[in-house]
């Protein structure tokens, strides 16, 4: 949440800074600005409209300058409103942007009021920018480090003073930060997407790390105050991942991306080996007594699929957890269970910290299932699985999902491989599924046009139900999730045998229904539950295989998938909801990619 771009140049650097954030939009849209040293002085521009208006703003004010920080915003503390837009200020001297949450900004607040600051904003961030001024005397790394020591919570942050042109201080805790090298220029970003065409090469700052950036260099200290060096690795941010083409929305063009990003996943795999989870894997693996998912959101759903491969394919107990619940309760530790952590980022801060209290707590067995080779959630994990999505600008995950379902499904298949309950027969059926995967999911985008006529009805609806059994119920969920998230149309899931334990009282002719029907053992189960909705007069939307003879009727409506596709079926009936959800947005004339309140890769608690 929330995007950070700050650079020292020999050249203007305002046209980096707002492409910057135009690539890091998508992490929070609330506000943004941009601040600059200008003749000795700081510069400003700020906007609660969206980047685009920020860049107008910046050209007609002719603000130039080779040293600044920008910002996009995602409000936790203060509305969004010009005041409480980053980047703030402090008497003029010290500018501040900031990604995170400051745990203790009320006691400083309080305390730097005493002191005779005065505060503009309502953000916490205005407590970093006060107290770093009151630590500064000629030195901005020296106050940086000084006030950074005083903060207890989750930060990145990126300082200028008007004192010191071409220096630019970063530190971060919680929080991602990375440094950009250039010659004789170097950068700061939340994400090395943000600074494509600029450079290649990054450092990913560590926890607790100062950058103190100059056009001869960078100069790390970590936690301690020491000196340190962080590896530079190359990285081909692809800038060409912000651009829509052909498509309305970057969400579109993600569901359409769907075939390549899971044949980009899944080239390697010709059997099911520990190997494709990392070197530890091959020792790790036979161990294993069981299994504990931590994710969130989307990511929580991949995982409740993943518990019913699990515990099918590899007769592995497993347990599913909200991240953000598992690190405050007691639990009961499991030394031999493999911990999987699932983030499309590798960056979420709840299922970060619950990593880090699966390990605490002695879980030395942990898996990152991950899209981001250089995420802190890869190099927290003793083994990984990088998904091959690319990056992902919708706010509402589509690609990212079905990746993460593959992954899980080669972990479920190779574990059950190890455990003797997959073999040589088995393995080749499911090799052959997951290559079959791009098409039949190409074939299941062919579906759109039927889909189209179904989300004009949905968009004069204010609520929905959805109903999937078995592996099909977190489907279920997410297709409810991406409904609600774009469309603003309240839509909850059940598994379908909860229907008559609630749910159906609120069952009647203006709530859709949309039912998840494959053919497998649960269909007759599930028939019977669609019937249970048709007596009370609902409308039934039917994803049905082929071969359940669900034909449509009056309040039945039925849009047949073009294969059955056995236990990798959760992921081809997703695309079709993923759709549905799509379509209903535009035709409600939401902002579908940039949802009100939301934003991507949750960096706070």
């Amino acid at each position: 949440m929330c995007g950070i771009v700050g650079a020292v140049a020999q050249r203007d650097i305002l046209p980096i800074l707002v492409e910057g954030l135009r690539r890091l939009e998508y992490r929070g849209y609330d506000s943004c600005g941009v601040a600059a040293v200008v003749d000795g002085a700081l510069a400003r521009a700020r906007s609660v409209a969206r980047v685009a208006d920020l860049a107008d703003q910046v050209a007609q004010n002719g603000l130039h300058s080779e040293t600044g920080i920008a910002h996009t915003r995602w409000a936790t503390h203060g509305a969004p409103v010009t005041h409480n837009a980053h980047p703030i200020f402090s008497r003029g001297t010290i500018g501040v942007v900031h990604n995170g949450i400051i745990e203790n900004y009320e006691g400083l607040r309080e305390r730097l009021r005493g002191e005779g600051y005065e505060f503009e904003s309502q953000t916490d961030t205005e407590v970093i920018a006060h107290l770093i001024h009151s630590r500064y005397h000629g030195d901005l790394g020296t106050a940086v480090r000084a006030a950074v020591s005083e903060l207890r919570g989750a930060y990145a942050i990126a300082v200028i003073s008007k004192d010191e042109p071409h220096r630019v201080v970063g530190a971060r805790a919680g929080s991602p930060l990375v440094v950009g090298l250039g010659q004789g220029e170097n950068f700061l970003a939340s994400d090395a997407l943000a600074l494509a065409g600029s450079t290649d090469r990054f450092a990913f700052l560590e926890e607790g790390d100062v950058a103190d950036l100059t056009l001869d260099g960078v100069h790390i200290t970590d936690v301690a105050g020491q000196a340190v060096q962080r590896a530079v690795k190359q990285v081909a941010a692809y800038g060409g991942a912000v651009e829509l083409g052909p498509f309305r929305h970057f969400m579109q063009k993600e569901i359409f991306e769907q075939p390549r990003a899971i044949g980009d996943t899944i080239p390697a795999i010709n059997t099911f080996d520990p190997s494709l989870f990392g070197d530890a894997a091959r020792d790790v693996f036979p161990k294993i007594e069981g299994v504990l998912i931590l994710a969130c959101g989307t990511s929580y759903y991949s995982g409740l699929c993943a518990k019913y491969w699990l515990e099918a394919i590899a007769g592995l107990p497993t347990q599913v957890e909200v991240a953000s619940e598992y690190r405050y309760r007691e639990s009961v530790p499991r030394p031999n269970d493999l911990v999987v952590v699932i983030s499309q980022s590798g960056e979420t801060a709840d299922t970060m910290s619950a990593l880090k209290h699966a390990q605490a707590l002695g879980h030395t067995h942990t898996l990152a299932v991950c899209n981001v080779a250089t995420s802190a959630m890869v190099r927290t994990a003793g083994m990984s699985f990088l998904t091959r999505a690319g990056t992902e600008i919708g706010v509402a995950s589509t690609k990212a999902f079905t990746t993460q379902l593959v992954a899980l499904f080669v972990l479920a298949a190779t574990l059950g491989k190890l455990r003797g309950r997959v073999d040589a027969d088995a393995e080749a059926q499911y090799v052959h599924q997951l290559r079959h995967l791009p098409a039949a999911i190409n074939a299941a985008l062919a579906l759109e046009p039927q889909i189209i006529a179904w989300s004009e009805e949905f968009a004069r609806k204010e609520n929905a139900l959805f109903l999937g059994r078995g592996l099909h119920y977190p489907i279920a969920l997410e297709g409810a999730l991406k409904l609600k998230e774009i469309s603003y149309i309240h839509a909850e899931a059940y598994p379908a045998g909860e229907l008559k334990h609630g749910p159906l009282a609120l069952v009647t002719e203006a709530m859709p229904v949309v039912t998840v029907a494959p053919n497998d053992a649960l269909l007759e189960k599930l028939k019977s539950n669609m019937q249970e909705v048709r007596a009370r007069g609902g409308q039934l939307y039917v994803f049905a295989d082929a071969d359940t003879h669900i034909e449509s009727e009056p309040g039945l409506h039925v849009i047949r998938m073009p294969e059955h596709y056995g236990a990798l079926s959760p992921i081809l009936h997703v695309v079709p909801l993923q759709l549905l959800a799509y379509h209903t947005a535009c035709a409600r004339g939401t902002d579908v990619d940039k949802p009100r309140n939301l934003a991507k890769s949750v960096t706070v608690e």
